[in-house]
């Protein structure tokens, strides 16, 4: 069958209105959840050949997630799916006003390579818990763990309801030509000017779930230890390819050098700076055209600590940066890898005007114990989502949207956020025959002006 086709079936599964029955939702959602859980092993072994990830962060960072959004929607769908009664006023009286949820349709959903699980199924089952027909294209550029995902759902699921298209540029602007009631985009901004121009020849909402330079202030009150263990962690885990990850730090200068030796102490303690270690906590780089990005900012003076690398292994060991400024190389773009830039700073007002000056970050994370302070740079900067005091754990609350601002994004999902962003809400006045107020029909007049005047305001 061609994508055409494809297309075409769900188009009219979708209008037979079958998944628009929540207990259906339910089923298939259940569904989903036994089949990965089953083939856990095989999912296991398809990541780790394609860039050396190990069962726990497999476990912790995709599959984990997967099955809480799942478990989340099983529990709630049936309430998030129900009309809600809103107050109407005296201009409608008498008459009741509710809100009216429903799916939108046939939805792409184009996911990402860096979290090629949770980042292409995560919305997929958003769409489907809100009751629409799914087609989902994985990044190309996992090639084991693409076809582990079409493989499992594909031989599970009919294709008229959910299904896997595999391929890299000619499959995605194929599957782009034809109109889709939504579609939902994780990937670079480059990428996302493509799909929200495409989509916009059929004026087809789009969800944007993009990157961008998410910084890390540190305060000279933080705790020191405390902050250079959990931005560590955050900033390594997958090598450093995280949308969300701390891209730099923002370090106040009367603790710069001890931030620098917590960090480095913090990375001596979890990593080792050789391909070895590709064997137990780390990952490599997902290809060679992503080490080759990379391999440059490894080659000045300003590496504090690791700066290893090898092609044959596409391994780089965690490495920091510092005497970095705003208009360095490293600081144009995203970095997407395991090379952490610091930046000193003495005055608070201007290093936050120097973030506003670039495009608006996914992330942003404060270290600090001074609430005026956290207050000022939350109120001053805008960003998709953060944490203070932690990094990256905002996103294993699916009570918070999930989603960037400007060119980080457009719109946000997770949890409740996710149904919204598959849904239409319909709007419903709903009077009865029984009474008619004569005020809003001609012949107009100055009292009927005043009676009408009385009921809006």
């Amino acid at each position: 069958m061609d994508i055409q086709s494809y297309i075409k079936t769900q188009k009219e599964f979708f209008n037979s209105n079958q998944t628009k029955d929540v207990d259906y939702r339910i089923k298939q959602l259940k569904k989903l959840k036994s089949i990965l859980k089953a083939n856990e092993p095989k999912l296991y072994d398809a990541i780790y050949a394609d860039f050396g990830k190990s069962e726990f962060e497999t476990y912790m960072t995709e599959l984990g997630l997967m099955y809480q959004e799942i478990d989340r929607f099983i529990k709630k769908i049936k309430s998030w799916s129900k009309p809600k009664r809103v107050s109407t006023g005296l201009i409608n009286f008498p008459a009741r006003s509710y809100i009216m949820p429903e799916p939108l349709g046939s939805v792409l959903v184009i996911g990402a390579w860096n979290y090629p699980y949770q980042l292409s199924l995560v919305p997929a089952i958003s769409a489907i818990a809100a009751g629409n027909t799914v087609i989902l294209k994985p990044s190309e550029m996992p090639v084991q763990t693409s076809a582990i995902i079409a493989k499992l759902i594909n031989e599970n699921f009919p294709p008229e309801f959910f299904q896997v298209i595999e391929g890299g540029v000619n499959e995605t602007t194929e599957l782009l030509k034809h109109r889709f009631d939504k579609i939902f985009f994780t990937g670079s901004t480059k990428v996302g000017k493509i799909i929200y121009q495409a989509a916009a020849k059929h004026l087809t909402p789009v969800t944007l779930e993009l990157g961008g330079k998410s910084p890390s202030f540190v305060l000279a009150d933080a705790d020191i230890k405390t902050t250079a263990k959990r931005l560590v962690w955050a900033k390594f885990l997958n090598a450093g390819q995280t949308c969300v990850a701390p891209d730099y730090v923002l370090v106040e200068k009367k603790i710069e050098k001890a931030l620098l030796e917590a960090i480095q102490t913090e990375i001596d303690q979890h990593y080792k700076s050789t391909p070895q270690s590709l064997e137990t906590n780390y990952m490599q780089i997902i290809n060679e055209t992503n080490f080759d990005r990379l391999q440059p900012y490894l080659n000045g003076n300003e590496i504090y600590c690791g700066g290893v690398s090898d092609r044959e292994t596409r391994f780089i060991s965690p490495t920091v940066l510092n005497h970095i400024t705003f208009e360095d190389a490293i600081m144009q773009d995203e970095i997407f890898g395991p090379i952490l830039p610091v930046i000193t700073f003495e005055n608070l007002d201007e290093v936050i005007q120097k973030v506003k000056a670039k495009q608006k970050p996914l992330s942003l994370y404060i270290y600090s114990k001074n609430r005026n302070t956290i207050k000022k740079i939350l109120h001053e900067i805008s960003f998709g989502g953060g944490a203070i005091n932690d990094s990256m754990m905002h996103l294993s609350n699916s009570k918070l949207p999930f989603g960037g601002v400007g060119y980080s994004g457009m719109g946000s999902y997770h949890g409740k956020a996710g149904f919204d962003t598959f849904s239409h809400f319909k709007s419903i006045l709903d009077k009865p025959f029984w009474l008619e107020l004569s005020f809003k029909y001609a012949p107009y007049s100055d009292k009927k002006k005043k009676w009408i005047r009385w009921f809006v305001e």
